[in-house]
């Protein structure tokens, strides 16, 4: 059980990892932090909008992937402890 809870914990750091900065490739909504670095700007250049969806699904995997991650972890520790 101690290998499988070292690989999930390992897992839960690499997608913790890159679900940040996956959100943060997001296009901004207007107005807030993205505005505030200069993403109004260059909102008309932005990404295209296959680009757009395929981080979506991306960003969504990930985070998928992320909360069974947590939920495996949260059952090795209630049946482990």
């Amino acid at each position: 059980m101690t290998a499988l809870k070292i690989s999930m914990q390992a897992l839960l750091v690499l997608t913790s990892l890159l679900l940040v900065p996956l959100v943060l490739l997001h296009k901004g909504k207007g107005g807030g932090l993205s505005d505030m670095f200069g993403g109004g700007i260059t909102s008309s250049a932005g990404s295209s909008g296959v680009a757009e969806r395929n981080l979506n699904r991306i960003t969504v995997g990930v985070a998928l992937v992320w909360t069974a991650v947590i939920v495996v972890l949260g059952l090795i520790e209630r049946y482990d402890g």
